[in-house]
């Protein structure tokens, strides 16, 4: 499933094509924090930063796998997306006790009170609402082809033209992608947003690379991307002090040494790069957000550091990275032509916590103040 799922989703070339659709995106989550601050008594602030890019993040990996729009910006979201919010809520929020009611024999479950049937029930919410968008590319597709027309389309299309995948195997990772896309890209954005508000010589440095190698007004795709270094270097920085998924784990292949130590074949070996991101050996002033440590000092040279992968690497590395990453630079990007991200009175400091996921443990509230 992977090797087919990699076809589309790993390449660059791939990738770029689905700037236009996410920029649309974009642009109504850019409409959002207009209508959203105006509500505010000083007209800029943003009051929970996160609500507003999961709704983003939502609608913009939707455009990406079902190659339609879920109306999560708009004023009234529609019935089914709503329920698939609270479908993903009930999951996370039901994680942890059912982590360890995986380990009951399936015999007791039934007995076992709500978390273990909250979280079924959640799947069940999941898988549905992917479901019914699949189904409804199957049926676009063989109207098409009913009219003798051409079927062109993206991932989802070519997965169900090219019949390499079963429809279970199509549900399923569709349901498992929209998942893993959601609360991943919209709490980076908002440690993104947080980091910029209180490091207004960093947000400066950003903006004044935009301006130069961009413009004030132009809107971007995959393309320019490579020119702008310094807002690849914030997400890195950014993913190193707060990375989503705070370890990674692997199954060893074949006996091997790693420092003195004998690890069999076989042995389930977890890195918990959150830990090593922090850690003086791997970075200097470990603490501190220095986008710039992540910045080439020339064409050949290479910045690489295995302390922080948030990703993971090699062959079984996150296969949605490419997109995730295309998501926030769009948006950082975008939000920074747009808006002064500023620190709020709302805004306290915001540790991190763990989740299932590594989330901000209270809500972060900025400003969106004009450009002038």
């Amino acid at each position: 499933m992977r090797r087919v799922l990699r076809q589309k989703m790993v390449k660059p070339s791939d990738v770029a094509v689905f700037s236009r659709g996410i920029n649309e995106v974009t642009s109504d989550l850019i409409k959002r924090i207009h209508i959203i601050r105006n509500e505010e008594e000083d007209g800029e602030t943003v009051t929970n930063v996160n609500s507003l890019f999961f709704k983003y993040s939502m609608e913009g990996v939707a455009t990406v796998l079902y190659e339609c729009r879920l109306g999560c910006l708009e004023n009234h979201i529609p019935k089914s997306t709503l329920e698939y919010i609270e479908a993903l809520e009930l999951m996370f929020s039901s994680f942890k006790s059912t982590m360890y009611a995986g380990a009951i024999p399936k015999w007791l479950r039934p007995i076992i009170p709500k978390p273990w049937r909250e979280f079924c029930k959640s799947w069940d919410g999941l898988f549905k609402f992917s479901q019914i968008h699949v189904d409804n590319k199957i049926n676009e597709i063989k109207s098409l082809l009913d009219q003798g027309k051409k079927v062109e389309g993206g991932l989802l299309t070519t997965l169900l033209s090219r019949k390499e995948l079963t429809i279970e195997e199509i549900y399923a990772n569709m349901t498992e992608m929209l998942l893993a896309g959601v609360d991943t890209t919209s709490f980076t954005l908002s440690w993104a947003t947080y980091l910029l508000a209180k490091h207004p010589e960093v947000q400066d440095s950003v903006y004044k690379e935009i301006v130069h190698n961009l413009g004030k007004d132009k809107v971007p795709d995959a393309h320019h991307i490579p020119n702008l270094p310094m807002i690849r270097a914030l997400l890195k920085e950014t993913l190193r002090l707060f990375p989503v998924l705070p370890g990674n784990g692997r199954v060893t292949q074949k006996d091997m040494i790693v420092g003195g130590y004998l690890i069999p074949k076989g042995t389930q070996l977890a890195l918990c790069h959150y830990a090593t991101s922090y850690q003086e050996e791997n970075f200097a002033s470990a603490k501190e957000f220095q986008p710039e440590r992540w910045l080439r000092k020339s064409n050949m040279d290479r910045v690489d550091n295995f302390g922080s992968i948030p990703f993971g690497y090699g062959i079984r590395s996150c296969i949605g990275k490419r997109i995730a990453e295309l998501e926030i630079y769009l948006a950082l990007i975008q939000l920074l032509q747009h808006f002064e991200v500023k620190r709020s009175p709302k805004t306290k400091s915001v540790f991190a916590k763990t989740h299932g996921l590594l989330t901000p443990a209270d809500f972060i509230s900025v400003k969106f103040a004009d450009r002038k």
